[in-house]
């Protein structure tokens, strides 16, 4: 029976497995980019490293199946993206120009400007997260489960909500927040994304 327990340091590459394996709108992106720590690198990896006490992974026997990372503090957690993982990222990717000319340079660009994250329509959700899961373990409850953790955790560390965000055109993540009970956030030219809410209690 898979359960839910905090993220150890060990689970770390099974992290970045299930990342990749579900960061194509939810399918599978091996083979997509250069390297397949890529997608990792920009969404999990700053998150297990940089504030592992508000990462969670549902364990099957073992096995890593999916998980929820983020951060209670989005402003705090840029600063030390900023500091921390830039340098990191420099060291194993060239810097992207201004503007992108490529797809792969347009991702990282993410990584290299977290201040992206700060938009002011975000404000009142100071947390966000990033939720994946295998198909294997998906629509079995384990999806709401590591999202009541997560609310559970960083209302604890005092936010009042969270938000993320998600790729417009993927309409199985919509309905399954939907559920969830998040509402769509009005954010100006955001792009191929739309930004979701909910309060931490």
């Amino acid at each position: 029976m898979a359960t839910i327990r905090p993220y150890r340091p060990a689970d770390r590459a099974a992290v970045y497995d299930v990342c990749v394996r579900t960061a194509d709108a939810g399918g599978d992106a091996r083979g997509r980019w250069s390297t397949d720590d890529l997608m990792p690198d920009l969404f999990a990896g700053p998150y297990v490293d940089l504030e592992p006490v508000r990462a969670f992974v549902l364990d099957d026997g073992g096995r890593v199946v999916g998980y929820v990372i983020g951060t209670a503090d989005t402003p705090a957690f840029v600063r030390t993206w900023r500091e921390e993982w830039v340098p990191r990222l420099a060291e194993r990717y060239p810097v992207p120009p201004d503007p992108p000319r490529t797809p792969e340079e347009e991702m990282l660009a993410l990584g290299h400007r977290p201040e992206r994250m700060l938009l002011p329509e975000l404000a009142p959700y100071p947390a966000h997260l990033h939720i994946d899961l295998l198909p294997s373990h998906q629509r079995a409850g384990h999806g709401r489960a590591l999202v009541d953790t997560f609310r559970a955790a960083v209302a604890a560390a005092g936010a009042p909500a969270l938000h993320l965000g998600m790729v417009t055109t993927n309409r199985a993540a919509r309905a399954f927040y939907d559920r969830l009970g998040f509402t769509e956030i009005a954010v100006p030219d955001a792009g191929p994304v739309t930004y979701l809410g909910i309060r931490t209690r």
